[in-house]
């Protein structure tokens, strides 16, 4: 009476981690599980990312927790394999630490989404079970493995003592039937699904897959629905292996699988039915990955960019797929196509079959094997009001960025990147779509009225005797992508030693008095914006880095070069500038220091506020 998931769990259920056998078709638990029972579950393999291994980390080294088996326990380092991002940089760092004192493998920033290695090196086979920081780790269920992602705590619980406390879900039988028409890939049957389900419909439940489509679909086709079952609310959705995977898993983990088998008079929630005759290329639209239509009932909806790749799309299925779009085609005018392959493996194929010359020649981004931009990874991200056509499974406001991005399969992203506009694979117009430029604003050259700036500045002063400060002690390069003047205040000096303080204590007109070489380093404004964002009345230095002056003065932003280090200043007293003359008093001694007038130029560019003011 048991089902496929049933006899799985039930298989790993005593605590133990037995690599199923192949009577596992056959298994009778010793003890019937039920939807709703709750059992220790063993877990065959168990993973933790870049994003939230360093918790998983923390989690057993704050409980004074070991590893039970390191050879089932891995890290994967796939959302952010470039570090580009100072947190990810920092969380792998911590995790390879964590890995070398546990003798844990790391497969690196250069190996690939960690649920696709899984299946490619063996690490998992039918029927085995797996957990994940990913919450996408149910895409196991393409090769029949029960899959879960589980958050910082369980997998840690993993780790240290290889079982997880867990409840057994109900499964539903889905059964396809018909067959979709010519040019409809497994995305449109997975975005079917969704239409189908919606949100919640698989809310807490498995899914068992069958049918003829099911039968005859890939492993790339099986991993591409499977892993949408997130979306859906799905536990896992799982196929019964074919005989073309069972082969694949046994030349992958050495050992032998039977199929997998309900048994006849399995107990289902319920059965759902879902007809694919004649289903076309599908899309969601932004925001909900449920809210789901055909492609052309929205052809020709203009698009920024396109995205192929994420553990959905980033199979060699897909970027052939995507490669035979391109094939002799270019990317439209403006648009950009970025492409990031599941694994470093299917990227060495793509480059020795000629797909990456066949993206690189369309005029497409390829970059390393990853998640991409699915967490603010490295490659994929749009920006604001940007229209996206992406590959991914989630299209959630801001979870690809700040723009709206439709999902979609390889084919049609492709093809839409060469239209310009969303369209159907089978549809590209002769001519791509273009931008429209919008008419430009009438520009007065006219010189506003100077605003009132003083050029007697009076402050209390902070003393920092020290030469050499950067931009990066300023205003940390990890803060780059901030725009507004109005947030960048917070971060001044938080990265200089013993002064992270500042923003939090200085006050509107202080003056901040250090030595020589302020500003060294990086071009960046907001090293010079910080301040004005925190009212600072005056820089006094002994000499600042070229560029650094140069931003201040063409900010309007009051700098002099002066050297008052050696003069008795003390921190906290108060000084009077004059910016015309250079004179410098110290309130409370009368002692005099001259630094260097602010010449015509940098005075008639202060009074005004900024060289564009």
């Amino acid at each position: 009476m048991a089902t496929i998931i049933e006899k799985i769990i039930a298989a790993h259920t005593a605590g133990e981690t037995p690599n199923p056998k192949p009577q596992i078709p056959n298994f009778k638990s010793p003890v019937p599980l039920r939807p709703g029972d709750i059992t220790e579950l063993g877990i065959d393999l168990r993973v933790a990312r870049d994003f939230g291994g360093a918790n998983v980390v923390k989690n057993l080294e704050d409980n004074g927790l070991g590893v039970a088996d390191p050879k089932k326990t891995f890290f994967t380092f796939d959302c952010n394999p470039t570090g580009s991002d100072q947190k990810y940089a920092a969380n792998q760092q911590a995790c390879r630490i964590f890995a070398r004192n546990h003798d844990i493998k790391v497969f690196d920033v250069d190996a690939g989404i960690g649920t696709h290695l899984a299946i490619d090196l063996g690490l998992v086979g039918p029927a085995d079970t797996i957990v994940s920081t990913d919450s996408h780790a149910n895409i196991l269920g393409a090769i029949g493995t029960f899959g879960q992602g589980m958050g910082d705590q369980d997998i840690a619980q993993a780790w240290a003592f290889g079982k997880v406390w867990f409840e057994v879900p109900a499964t539903v039988k889905v059964e396809l039937t018909g067959m979709p028409r010519p040019g409809t890939s497994p995305k449109d049957v997975g975005l079917a699904l969704l239409r189908h389900f919606g949100a919640s419909g698989l809310l807490g439940l498995a899914a068992e897959v069958y049918g003829e489509y099911a039968d005859k679909l890939s492993l790339d086709g099986r991993m591409t629905i499977s892993s949408l079952g997130t979306e859906m609310g799905a536990i896992v959705i799982l196929f019964p292996p074919n005989q073309a995977v069972l082969e694949y898993c046994k030349a992958r983990t050495g050992r032998e699988f039977a199929p997998l088998q309900a048994d006849p008079d399995a107990l289902y929630e319920r059965t759902e039915r879902i007809d694919l005759t004649g289903l076309e290329p599908l899309i969601s639209r932004p925001g909900h990955p449920e809210d789901v239509v055909t492609v052309a009932s929205i052809a020709g909806r203009k698009i920024d960019s396109a995205f192929i790749g994420s553990c959905t799309n980033g199979r060699m299925e897909d970027l052939k797929a995507a490669a035979a779009v391109l094939k002799g085609r270019k990317v439209a005018p403006g648009v950009v196509l970025k492409v990031v392959p599941a694994t470093d493996a299917i990227w060495q194929e793509a480059l020795r079959n000629g797909v990456i010359e066949t993206f690189k020649q369309a005029g497409a981004l390829v970059g390393n094997a990853g998640c991409a931009g699915c967490a603010a990874g490295q490659i994929g991200q749009n920006g604001p009001s940007e229209i996206t056509v992406s590959t991914g499974n989630r299209n959630f406001a801001g979870k690809q960025g700040k723009g709206d991005v439709y999902l979609a399969s390889p084919e049609t992203a492709a093809a839409s990147a060469v239209a310009g506009a969303i369209v159907n694979p089978g549809a590209i117009p002769v001519r791509p779509a273009l931008f429209k430029p919008k008419p430009m604003l009438r520009v007065s050259h006219e010189r506003r009225t100077p605003p009132p700036a003083p050029v007697v500045v009076e402050g209390r002063v902070w003393l920092i005797a020290k030469d050499n400060i950067d931009t990066d002690m300023i205003f940390h390069n990890r803060h780059l992508t901030i725009t507004e003047i109005r947030e960048m205040g917070q971060y001044c000096f938080g990265n200089l030693p013993g002064w992270e303080h500042f923003s939090k204590s200085v006050q509107p007109g202080d003056v901040v008095v250090t030595g020589r070489n302020f500003g060294a380093g990086s071009s960046r404004q907001q090293a010079v914006d910080c301040f004005k964002s925190l009212k600072t009345g005056l820089v006094v230095a002994r000499s600042f880095g070229a560029i650094y002056f140069r931003n201040a003065v063409n900010a309007g932003f009051p700098v002099m070069a002066a050297d008052l280090l050696e003069s008795g200043l003390k921190d906290g007293d108060r000084i009077r500038v004059n910016l015309t003359t250079g004179e410098i008093e110290i309130m409370a001694t009368g002692v005099k220091v001259h630094g260097r007038p602010f010449p015509p130029v940098q005075l008639e560019i202060y009074r005004r506020g900024g060289l564009l003011g």
